[in-house]
């Protein structure tokens, strides 16, 4: 999963790089500002997969006790 968010936070910093060049901008401002995005972006995504990967665990936990429990045909 993280090298899938590092390539495609690589894939948007040299869009950047291209979009900020066809602007005129000065070349150290080009690759600072696409730097800032790629962290930006990075950290963004990461996080968003930490949390869906903690929900999935967690549903799916709760869904493990459940079936465990109607197996053993204990009540609630």
């Amino acid at each position: 999963m993280n090298k899938i968010i590092l390539q495609f936070g690589l894939l948007v910093f040299f869009l950047a790089v291209i979009f900020f060049s066809q602007r005129g901008i000065p070349f150290q401002d080009i690759l600072l500002k696409s730097f800032m995005i790629f962290i930006v972006l990075t950290t963004m995504l990461s996080i968003a997969a930490i949390v869906f990967m903690k929900s999935v665990n967690k549903t799916s936990l709760s869904k493990n006790k459940d079936l465990t429990e109607n197996l053993s045909g204990s009540s609630k």
